[in-house]
């Protein structure tokens, strides 16, 4: 996601010295670092690869619909690798 984020006063002063002290490299960076100590904080993300992969079914489903696809069933899916599953 790419967005825009304006700063001023305290929080652009704090960007700054956090890119002065070393503490990160860019403004960008110190926001992410930001982000990353709220998660850590608040507890909000707690699984976050079980919210990666949520999200991109997600984004799979709703192309699927926009293209107007079914899905497979489990054999269609697995009729490709037969081969393989036939030496388990």
């Amino acid at each position: 996601m790419r967005m825009s984020v304006s700063t001023d006063g305290f929080m652009e002063i704090v960007l700054n010295k956090a890119v002065k002290l070393g503490i990160a490299k860019t403004k960008n960076e110190a926001l992410r670092m930001g982000i990353l100590s709220f998660n850590k904080e608040y507890g909000i993300v707690k699984d976050i690869e079980l919210e990666m992969v949520a999200k991109k079914l997600e984004k799979e489903e709703a192309e699927m619909k926009r293209k107007n696809l079914k899905y497979l069933s489990e054999k269609q899916a697995m009729k490709k690798y037969k081969h393989l599953l036939d030496k388990l």
